[in-house]
């Protein structure tokens, strides 16, 4: 029993989400549990998947919080 664990940040795709959509979530379920049967055999009434949303501040990247390393990143670039 195959369990998939997907983190993404908390901030939406579109201007002004702050969360991926049931679309969305329902596409990255659909695909992950595809990719397990087609690669490894696993049936998709097998394959559990998990998706966890993580706040924008709950995130670091090159030892700074994200929202200020992509600051950084944008003055610099």
């Amino acid at each position: 029993m195959p369990i998939v664990t997907i983190q993404v940040t908390r901030e939406g795709t579109t201007p002004g989400a702050v969360s991926l959509t049931a679309e969305e979530k329902a596409a990255l379920i659909k695909g992950s549990s595809e990719l397990l049967r087609d690669v490894l055999g696993k049936p998709l009434e097998s394959t559990f998947v998990v998706i966890e949303e993580v706040d924008m501040d709950n995130w670091g990247w090159g030892g700074l919080p994200v929202a200020e390393f992509r600051r950084r990143a944008a003055q610099t670039g």
